[in-house]
């Protein structure tokens, strides 16, 4: 008996008929959450950056400005991420989603630098990926329930062109989310 997937083509297939129905009225703007959601991963970093900041010099001004900047990320990302049912972990999920792709794009844009191409576009894709991921669990396409019954080859890392639950997703998000469309 084949174990069930996640996410349900049926459903998928009505989300995105939906969301392309709501664009075409103006009633759903992706790619302004797509915004906020880089804004968030930014604002990730900058904690980050306030943390190491207080560590290595001892000021503690460092660690009252990461302090602020986590509740301006919490509001904010309040904005993307639904109520959750599941305790804090659609909430903890998505934080560090965000942020993985985030320093994924970062190690990604330094090996672009040093002339390592294959190695960036890999590291921009898996970027992409969590991206993708972190917007499955917030537009509901994935049901956190059911992950633990992914089988092994939904998330085959060696396919050349991603299939099961990394590649539907991301190409999902290609389909729903055009931020060159004002």
């Amino acid at each position: 008996m084949k174990k069930q997937s996640p996410m349900d083509i049926s459903k998928i297939e009505a989300f995105v008929a939906k969301a392309q129905s709501l664009k075409k009225q103006n009633k759903l703007d992706l790619s302004s959450d797509q915004d906020l959601s880089i804004a968030l991963m930014n604002l990730i970093s900058i904690e980050e950056h306030f943390f190491f900041s207080g560590a290595k010099t001892g000021n503690t001004k460092y660690y009252d400005l990461l302090s602020e900047i986590r509740t301006m990320r919490k509001d904010l990302l309040k904005k993307l991420v639904p109520e959750y049912t599941d305790g804090s972990e659609r909430w903890c999920i998505s934080k560090h989603l965000l942020a993985a792709s985030m320093r994924l794009m970062e190690v990604g844009t330094k090996q672009l630098d040093l002339g390592n191409k294959e190695s960036a576009h890999d590291l921009f894709q898996k970027a992409y990926d969590l991206h993708s991921l972190f917007w499955g669990i917030n537009l509901n396409l994935v049901d956190l329930n059911q992950v633990k019954n992914i089988d092994s080859e939904a998330l085959n890392t060696s396919d050349s062109e991603k299939q099961g639950l990394r590649g539907t997703l991301s190409k999902i998000m290609h389909k729903l989310i055009d931020c060159c469309l004002e």
